[in-house]
């Protein structure tokens, strides 16, 4: 199995491009819009964490990890 290489330089930048897709998703109002967004980034960011997002969760939640406390 290959390890990818991390997409982003810092925590901070994470949570900032996060933001950014989280408001391109909730300005989308067709499914149309919804495709185009999730095409322009899920290969950088992944499907789970997209899901996340439109579905209404902060960034940080987000961001954190499966072992984090809830």
């Amino acid at each position: 199995m290959s390890t990818r290489e991390p997409a982003f330089a810092s925590p901070a930048e994470e949570r900032e491009y996060l933001g950014k897709v989280k408001d391109e998703l909730d300005a989308a109002r067709t499914k149309e819009d919804v495709v185009q967004v999730w095409r322009s980034h899920y290969l950088k960011i992944g499907h789970r964490k997209l899901g996340r997002l439109l579905l209404g969760r902060a960034v940080d939640d987000v961001m954190r990890g499966r072992g984090a406390e809830r």
